[in-house]
């Protein structure tokens, strides 16, 4: 899997400026093997182990050449992970001897390897990550859920790591193997209904949210006039509940009861007093028949509705039953692909804090993956990338094998919550000078996550349709003091882009976003070329889409959501 962790090129960054900070991201090679010298260097760097435990950067000597880790690695031999593994090529050198010639984890050790103790592959079997297995004369180690493909197998999706030769395995093509050996190490998901890896196809998925349609006045007609149904591939209904450890609804009224008039549904169509089904899932469902390739996926929890997850936790089970049932309602079964968890946050404090342990949420996605089958199963994550903060408090990537595509909420970094400032962008793509927390940007949050061994094409990158401000700001530049929250239209310290596009241009960029200076007021939200960078940045390091908050900040003709969908080329 592809995976460049590099400074954004001009190219990825042709609207975007960022100010310039020292060593912010190292580039990296772009996985190709630099040009053959005359005379091969001497080889400096120390004897690949595969016991050893390699960072992003590590320099190790293996099979004549020298080798740069591109992140987090341990037991993937050089050489074997491919064009876009995590070890690049840096040329050929000479002088090599292994450390210990009778160590039998030194690559080069010339002794005879030693006999194969895992189980063999089957291509019948599942495997989770972690798994060991005998194939071809070497051990295996699998990264994810894999089934049917074969280690060592170029075009297998990277799923194998080498672990090096092994003696006495049976030949795989023998008629007397057993085809349904299981592994020694179990799925710990329903062996009958796994999530797929990450497709990559550029996903560009939009929050919808059940209260836009009061005060906001934000009806699910306006997805289709403003042309951003044609953009989207996701929907995302927010929020249904979470009470006493089960999913319930959020709004019934918005959800369901609610009766549209001809000129306010989708298809000009008013409801009957008599309809099994009105409201916001009734012009759901009308939107997917005029987009018959639409996915609609109803979201539980967000901030205000995630301290019931706790108990939920307690019995992942009954959960994800209790959302089944829910979420497949007779009534409307038909306009929903799937569910996603918007749990802020696990073993963490959101507005509630909960102890329920770093394993809760592993659990407990395994447990809607087990219910929802080959539904959809996503969720909306931290993008806390600090050492020790919320991405370290759960464990996100045990989730990756039953998680369809994560969404980091790659946004909320900055803003007038600290009402004195310093004035700071909520959503920078990259770290940047005077960053006043380290870690708190999207490029380390994505780093951070791939390092632990999440797939990039699971993850998306987060955009948000809104912008955050202060007032009693007398500097332009970010890193100013402020009075106050800059008044909002729905709440002080907030504003959609649609209204700030017009009331404070922006003036600059920092970190890749872009920022407003007006009338003693300081805005940062993200414009249609900061959002073009972004698009670039996701491309280039393979993540699997981008996702946005939400599709009533947008301009009545969809402004940012068509910069998204250009920029992932969908």
């Amino acid at each position: 899997m592809r995976r460049i962790r590099a400074a954004l090129t001009a190219a990825a960054l042709a609207f975007v400026t960022i100010v310039p900070v020292a060593g912010a991201l190292d580039a990296q090679a772009s996985g190709t093997a630099p040009a053959a010298t005359a005379v091969a260097a001497t080889c400096t760097g120390e004897a690949w182990s595969a016991d050893a435990v390699y960072t992003g950067g590590a320099v190790v000597v293996s099979g004549g050449h020298t080798w740069k880790a591109g992140w987090w690695t341990q037991g993937e031999q050089p050489g074997t992970t491919g064009e876009w593994g995590v070890w690049r090529d840096q040329g050929a050198c000479t002088g090599t001897t292994p450390t210990d010639p009778s160590d039998p984890s030194d690559p080069s050790d010339p002794s005879d390897p030693a006999a194969c103790t895992a189980d063999l592959w089957s291509a019948t079997a599942t495997y989770t990550g972690g798994a060991l297995v005998s194939h071809a004369e070497h051990t295996w180690t699998a990264k994810w859920w894999t089934q049917g493909e074969e280690p060592g197998v170029s075009g297998g999706s990277g799923v194998w790591a080498d672990q090096g030769a092994c003696t006495g395995t049976t030949d795989p093509t023998d008629p007397t193997t057993d085809p349904t050996t299981q592994p020694t190490t179990q799925p710990t998901t329903d062996p009958t209904t796994p999530s797929t890896p990450g497709d990559g196809t550029g996903r560009v998925v939009g929050y919808f949210t059940e209260w836009g349609i009061y005060g906001r006045n934000y009806q699910v007609k306006n997805i289709e006039t403003s042309g951003s149904a044609d953009q989207l591939t996701h929907i995302v209904y927010a929020f249904g509940n979470v009470q006493n450890g089960k999913c319930t609804i959020g709004d019934s009224y918005a959800d369901y009861d609610k009766a549209y008039t001809a000129d306010q549904s989708v298809d000009g169509v008013a409801d009957t007093w008599d309809a099994t089904l009105r409201g916001n899932f009734n012009q759901l469902r009308k939107l997917k028949a005029m987009h018959p390739g639409l996915k609609v996926i109803w979201s539980f929890g967000g901030w205000t509705w995630s301290g019931g997850f706790t108990q939920a936790a307690a019995d992942p089970a009954a959960f994800a039953a209790s959302c089944r049932t829910l979420v497949e309602d007779p009534r409307w079964a038909d306009v929903f692909d799937g569910i996603d968890i918007d749990w802020e946050y696990p073993n963490g404090c959101g507005v509630a804090c909960d102890t329920s342990g770093r394993e809760a949420y592993p659990n407990l996605m395994r447990a809607l993956r087990s219910a929802f089958g080959t539904d959809l199963v996503t969720s909306a994550i931290t993008a806390d990338g600090t050492s020790g903060g919320k991405i370290d408090a759960a464990n996100y990537a045990g989730a990756a094998s039953s998680v369809d595509f994560f969404m980091p909420m790659t946004y909320d970094y900055a803003g007038a919550f600290n009402p004195t400032g310093p004035t700071a962008p909520h959503s920078p793509l990259t770290s940047y000078a005077n960053q006043p927390i380290a870690g708190f940007d999207s490029d380390t949050a994505i780093d951070k996550l791939t390092s632990l061994g999440i797939p990039s094409d699971k993850l998306l990158l987060g955009i948000g349709f809104y912008g955050r401000g202060w007032t009693g700001v007398t500097q332009a530049a970010p890193g100013g003091s402020a009075t106050g929250a800059a008044p909002g239209t729905y709440e002080a310290g907030i504003e959609d882009y649609k209204v700030l596009k017009n009331t404070c241009p922006a003036t600059g960029t920092v970190g890749g976003t872009a920022y407003g200076f007006c009338n003693g007021q300081w805005w940062s939200y993200d414009t249609p070329a900061t959002i073009a960078g972004k698009m670039s940045y996701a491309n280039q390091n393979d993540l699997g889409g981008a996702f946005f908050w939400e599709l009533s900040g947008d301009t009545s003709n969809g402004e940012l959501i068509s910069a998204i969908s250009s920029g992932l080329g969908s």
